[in-house]
């Protein structure tokens, strides 16, 4: 399973989802998506435009978890 944790790292920084759209230009429901973990696919530009605004990683935005550590 892949977790995104998109919506800790905003969170952490205390961004809306607006900000991050307005601030990006990478489209809301994009974010929205991302934010509560329901998007079924991701561009790498999203991926780059996130980890630039947020001065992280993909690493840090992006785990893959094992099916077996997902349910423990």
């Amino acid at each position: 399973m892949i977790k995104c944790h998109l919506s800790r790292l905003m969170g952490e920084k205390k961004l809306k989802i607006a900000d991050v759209a307005r601030d990006t230009g990478i489209n809301r429901g994009t974010i929205t998506r991302l934010y509560h973990e329901t998007a079924v696919r991701v561009e790498f530009e999203v991926l780059d435009q996130l980890c630039r605004f947020l001065g992280c990683k993909t690493g840090e935005l992006i785990e893959y978890v094992p099916d077996d550590q997902e349910r423990g």
